[in-house]
């Protein structure tokens, strides 16, 4: 605008001094000529001066990238609304998650059509494994999140009997969520819940990966959720790496173990707690003694799931060779069952992420010796639900987490030797065992180690709420899910309240100098560890008493009313 009306005012000027337009222009050359080189006798005089330097080198310090920026004052907005205290106040955290649970009801239609854009996934799958398990989750938070806020007492000693020790439940601050694409949704949403019931301010990730998803997240959000606190950012892994040099209070990371180590790299910069949800070779032991057809429909369900790309579908099978040809057989017949001839044309069935992945996992079917399915479409991002066998430790396909519809199964005598191999193998996320006997079972339970495991069933265990979901060692660090959810975004503070009582500080007052044996004495005796009694029997006495008080209390009102009775039909005869 300056500019359009400098030119207008210096037309106005040159035609009242010039008789034509050929000579106004020519004064307008010469004078933009002088302009041009008063610039740069003025940026010679800067570059003499002394302070050019500190000039130059402020500017230099400065982002080169709008993007940089944008994640810079993302973060400080957040900072700025967890310092001003808003996220602290219980009853704005309730209604938040009411706000959160009201985007999933209004929108459920938007977020199904999103998943099916991504992933081409299934009504019936994007409803249940995603907008229901998000709704529950929610729920579970309004429901407890003013209980679990509140603060927590310890039990007393000799030396706090006076006092007050409590455990405050206190919000690390601003945290950082990076979603993964394979439930693009659910897992960039539930750790939100917990962190926004824990009191936080919340920067969310989703993947690039499933754009449909991300796209309609980064429009959802501000409408429900207060735009300062919770703030979604968008992009590729150099938006990730942009946000990771940002100083964050926690971080919640979902994806594989390679960008895990990366992202806990970043974090152990400013020594920034994390959370880690990876994955890994899920393996699923499989004896003679189970139901064949109950095994196979829940290990193929779990396996087929999403197409295969769940952190915790089972990846591989270890069984003897009599128990694999049954296997093989029931798993023939139920896939058929369940997705035809033609399970390409089943609409039950989701496709590949994207063209890397189809290509890594094509890669993988080579090597080892197919014994159902095998088919694949570049052109459509599918891959035939797969049985592999004949599997060596050493084939592409043991290589690493296969998250695609490939199944091998490997020969192993005994459960003993599916124990030894699975301890030879990094931590798994999660361990299937299909077997009847107490005694096997067992043996998996003590002597493997893991995230979790699931007993003649696959995945259900993520289900359970009440159960921390997380892996060990190269399948993740720490746990959520429910009340796990709201601890893992929770500073439990320490917090001692004492007094200027006189007994309390008779009590310490052997603490001060001069030291004496004596002191020293009674302080030892003060500070030993004693088993006190319980009384945990009380409320049981209690209410037995007060069980005894009534039938003794009506027993005289039935009493007072049959002599009242009595007495009435004695005056009236």
């Amino acid at each position: 605008m300056r500019r359009r009306f400098s030119n207008c005012r210096t037309r106005k000027l040159t035609s009242r001094v010039f008789p034509d337009a050929k000579a106004a222009r020519a004064f307008c050359i010469t004078l933009s000529v002088s302009q041009v080189a008063m610039v740069g006798v003025t940026m010679m005089t800067v570059r003499m001066s002394p302070q050019f330097g500190s000039i130059k080198n402020a500017y230099s310090k400065q982002p080169r990238s709008s993007q940089v920026l944008t994640e810079y004052q993302v973060m400080q907005k957040a900072r700025a609304a967890f310092a001003s205290g808003k996220t602290r106040d219980v009853s704005f955290r309730v209604r938040q998650l009411e706000n959160l649970l009201r985007m999933y009801e209004e929108n459920e239609a938007d977020l199904m059509n999103a998943l099916y854009k991504d992933l081409r996934k299934p009504k019936p799958e994007a409803k249940l494994m995603e907008i229901e398990v998000l709704k529950s989750d929610v729920r579970t938070m309004i429901q407890n999140c003013k209980e679990w806020s509140k603060p927590q007492r310890v039990p007393k000693t000799l030396v706090t009997m006076m006092d007050t020790p409590v455990i405050l439940q206190d919000p690390y601050g601003v945290v950082l969520v990076i979603g993964s694409w394979n439930y693009p949704v659910q897992l960039s949403l539930i750790p939100v819940s917990g962190a926004i019931a824990a009191g936080n301010c919340v920067i969310i990730k989703p993947s690039e990966i499933a754009p449909a998803s991300s796209k309609l997240l980064e429009e959802l959000i501000p409408r429900y959720l207060d735009s300062e606190c919770f703030q979604v950012v968008t992009g590729g892994p150099s938006t990730v790496q942009e946000l990771l040099k940002q100083k964050f209070d926690y971080i919640f990371f979902t994806g594989s173990t390679n960008i895990g180590k990366l992202v806990r790299e970043a974090a152990n910069k400013h020594l920034t707690p994390v959370t880690l949800e990876l994955g890994g070779k899920s393996p699923v032991y499989v004896d003679e003694s189970v139901d064949m057809t109950i095994a196979a429909r829940r290990i193929i369900w779990g396996k087929m799931v999403n197409c295969g790309q769940t952190c915790i579908a089972p990846d591989y099978v270890l069984c003897n060779k009599s128990t694999r040809d049954r296997l093989i057989d029931k798993i023939r017949e139920i896939l058929i069952e369940w997705y035809g001839e033609d399970p390409q044309s089943s609409p039950d069935l989701c496709r590949i992420v994207n063209v890397r992945h189809f290509q890594r996992l094509q890669a993988m079917l080579g090597g080892s010796k197919i014994a159902i399915g095998g088919k694949v479409d570049a052109d459509d991002l599918w891959i035939e639900p797969t049985v592999l066998i004949d599997v060596k430790p050493t084939d592409p396909v043991m290589q690493e987490e296969i998250f695609g519809p490939i199944l091998p199964i490997l020969e192993v005598e005994s459960a003993y030797d599916a124990i030894q191999f699975i301890n030879a193998r990094e931590k798994a996320l999660t361990i299937y065992i299909f077997s009847r006997s107490a005694k096997t079972q067992q043996a998996f339970l003590e002597e493997t180690s893991c995230g979790s495991v699931c007993v003649n069933d696959t995945m259900m265990q993520f289900t359970v709420e009440e159960l921390p979901f997380g892996g060990v060692g190269a399948s993740g660090i720490g746990a959520y899910h429910g009340k796990y959810s709201f601890d893992t975004f929770t500073h439990k503070k320490s917090c001692l309240i004492r007094s200027f009582d006189k007994m309390g500080e008779a009590l310490g007052k052997d603490r001060y100098p001069p030291y004496t044996d004596e002191k020293i004495r009674r302080l030892i005796f003060l500070l030993k560890k004693r088993q006190l009694p319980s009384f945990g029997f009380v409320p049981y006495v209690a209410s037995f008493a007060l069980g005894v008080a009534s039938v003794i209390l009506l027993r005289y009102v039935a009493k007072s009313l049959g002599n009242t009775s009595l007495r009435q039909s004695c005056h009236f005869y």
